[in-house]
């Protein structure tokens, strides 16, 4: 696919939002969303939306707001315009060609190739679903829980999304948060679809490994990124000494990681994150690679935008085990979309069949979380 109309302007906007509830994991605390919007117009005035899911700390990610405004600013639309000049129709892998001397800064990228994704749609007039090769009408999704003060808040928190028909859940553990965590939910609510997620919290080391192999006892749908970000082989010993799958999230960054880590069994299942492997082309190339029920689509927090175009993408075949999606309302008390994304009482989210995003962009709302802005002509 190729762009029907040159670009007339990019535009750069930070946006802060707060979120309902601080959420905690092992690596620190988020009390809101500070995502880089990208908005890319054409010349004939159609519009596609992308976000830049990323933090201002380098805790989950080595890149932060400042390298990615920077990155997105002075490296990738510059060369995105040189591009241009010869080649003023180019594909999703021109583009991504074209970046190929910025190494690394991957959430970068894949905010700004999400909103050409979106562009092709507005113009093309079809769904974004579409262009992802989704078919799905809709998509079963779960809830990420950040770490909790005490069992009785993690339990009530739980039973909430439990009762508002949630098909899965995830808690953020640390050593410390684990195995009684583990166990009180399984006392109070059986055999609940249930993960666990240590961004990295564990070790090898005889305690961390004694801790983990407890938790193997309760036939969870698996345990993620238990050991280091950068890791492949440590997760491979890991894998053997447990029955519950090893699912790699940090470590995944490419098609060649995830390639590399499913050949020599280093992990059972891949969590797709589209930002976290540089976009959306990536992202679908992983899913071929894994397949069904071993990719899952994860979360980062993404305001409307970015979790329209992880739903969209969810819309393939190889999309059955439940995502971290999840509805506007359990990060944002007012979401930067309209409709906002629900969550229906079956635990399901209904795929958007209008063209592009299938919902409109308020950018009355946007302006008022915006921090900065820059507006770059074509």
């Amino acid at each position: 696919m190729k762009l029907r109309n040159t670009i007339s302007s990019v535009e750069l906007i930070e946006v802060e939002m707060p979120l309902v509830h601080p959420f905690r994991t092992s690596f620190g605390v988020e009390k809101s969303t500070y995502s880089i919007l990208v908005k890319i117009t054409d010349s004939e005035g159609k519009i596609g939306w992308g976000e830049t899911t990323i933090s201002k700390t380098p805790g989950y990610s080595s890149e932060t707001n400042e390298t990615a405004w920077h990155i997105q600013r002075d490296f990738l639309l510059p060369l995105l315009q040189e591009l241009l000049k010869s080649n003023n129709s180019p594909t999703i892998q021109d583009i991504l060609g074209n970046w190929d001397s910025v190494r690394g800064h991957e959430m970068a990228k894949g905010g700004i190739e999400a909103s050409v994704w979106s562009l092709f749609a507005e113009q093309e007039n079809v769904s974004l679903g579409k262009l992802y090769g989704g078919s799905k009408t809709q998509i079963p999704t779960g809830v990420s829980i950040g770490i909790q003060t005490d069992l009785d808040k993690l339990i009530a928190r739980i039973g909430s999304f439990i009762d508002k028909g949630y098909q899965r859940i995830k808690i953020k553990i640390e050593p410390g948060w684990d195995v009684n965590a583990v166990k009180r939910i399984r006392q109070e609510f059986g055999d609940i679809k249930l993960m666990v997620d240590a961004n990295s919290a564990y070790s090898l080391s005889d305690h961390h490994i004694k801790v983990l192999k407890d938790l193997d006892r309760y036939e969870m749908m698996m345990i993620e990124q238990p050991l280091a970000y950068h890791d492949m082989l440590d997760h491979k010993k890991l894998q053997t000494m447990l029955s519950t799958p090893v699912c790699l999230d940090e470590s995944i960054h490419s098609p060649h990681d995830a390639r590399v880590a499913l050949e020599y069994e280093t992990c059972k299942i891949i969590n797709i994150k589209p930002g976290r492997v540089g976009g959306f082309a990536n992202a679908i190339e992983i899913a071929e690679i894994g397949g069904k029920d071993v990719v899952w689509c994860g979360g980062m927090l993404e305001t409307g935008i970015g979790r329209l175009h992880n739903l969209h993408f969810q819309s393939r075949s190889e999309f059955n085990i439940p995502g971290d999606t999840s509805g506007s309302d359990r990060y944002y008390a007012q979401d930067i979309i309209e409709p906002k994304v629900e969550v229906d009482e079956n635990g399901f989210i209904q795929v958007p069949t209008a063209k592009g995003l299938g919902a409109m962009v308020r950018e009355d709302v946007i302006m008022q979380y915006t921090t900065r802005s820059l507006g770059i002509k074509f």
